[in-house]
């Protein structure tokens, strides 16, 4: 799993250097005001010798001191970008973009670490969980679209009414989905979403009866409607390469988890229920 997360992020940064070499708009998209140009191309051997060539390298080779090393890198990018971003009031998607870096390699390297228990009763679960989608929606779905809009200002001229109906369509389906997941998640997993605060009994009732993710696939619907609404190809860009994310970097390391928790009933689960197509021709009995 690993291997594949660090070599994704190699080509990811490899494309956005060329991105950033091949198109102007690009490029000033992840500028901030006052700081020249050449401070930020100052950075492109750092970030390809450290962020780029040692994930490669951690790739082909099992090394915990590397994977440390790309975390520190990000760590490092993101607090020049934060402090950046303070002093010239600007570089809002540039500091995003790096804390998300910088979160990405903090799970590939406490992965493990990650997973604990709820201990919380229904009604302490379900106002976490509450608070999880208010603040996971506002920045994955508010945020980050806006800065991407302000960056990428979409092609001006009125909007089609179907094309309108079709995208808030989708994001009220999606939302549904992703708020009736999480009910069932609540009642009867006796936990939250959340990795750190995660289910105590494997859920197949409500949409897990018809597909292992729903709530991923609710998350990765709603972030496309968005794009569809504000005709921002960025915005789908961003919806889809989280969808990549999630079934490369954090699907493998969950349904690992899920194995070690809950044995062959998951291990049942897993064959019967597809992860992104629904399956509709369902078996009544999903345990062994």
């Amino acid at each position: 799993m690993k291997e594949t997360a660090y070599l994704l992020q190699a080509a990811l940064v490899l494309a956005w250097w060329i991105g950033l070499s091949v198109s102007e708009r690009f490029f000033a998209a992840f500028q901030f005001d006052q700081i020249p140009p050449v401070a930020f191309w100052s950075f492109l051997a750092p970030d390809v010798l450290l962020v780029g060539v040692l994930s490669v390298v951690r790739a082909y080779r099992r090394a915990p001191a590397i994977e440390w090393c790309t975390l520190g890198a990000f760590a490092y990018a993101t607090l020049y970008c934060a402090n950046a971003a303070v002093l010239t009031r600007s570089g809002g998607l540039p500091t995003s973009l790096m804390a998300m870096g910088l979160a990405y390699n903090a799970f590939l390297c406490w992965d493990k670490a990650l997973f604990r228990n709820a201990t919380s009763g229904t009604a302490a679960n379900a106002c976490k969980t509450l608070v999880q989608i208010v603040c996971i929606w506002f920045l994955a779905l508010a945020v980050i679209p806006w800065l991407l809009l302000d960056a990428f200002p979409p092609a001006p001229g009125p909007r089609s009414i179907v094309w309108t109906a079709a995208s808030v369509g989708l994001f009220a389906a999606a939302s549904a989905l992703g708020l009736a997941s999480s009910f069932f998640f609540v009642r009867d997993g006796a936990g939250t979403p959340l990795p750190l605060d995660q289910s105590n009994a494997l859920v197949v009732t409500g949409p897990y009866r018809c597909v292992r993710n729903p709530m991923a696939i609710a998350g990765i619907a709603q972030g496309l409607a968005v794009g569809m609404y504000w005709r921002s190809a960025p915005i789908v860009v961003y919806a889809l390469l989280g969808a990549v994310l999630w079934h490369v970097v954090v699907r493998p390391v969950e349904e690992r988890d899920m194995e070690r928790r809950f044995g062959a009933a998951y291990l049942a689960y897993r064959r019967r229920v597809a992860c992104w197509i629904p399956t509709l021709r369902r078996p009544k009995q999903l345990i062994p």
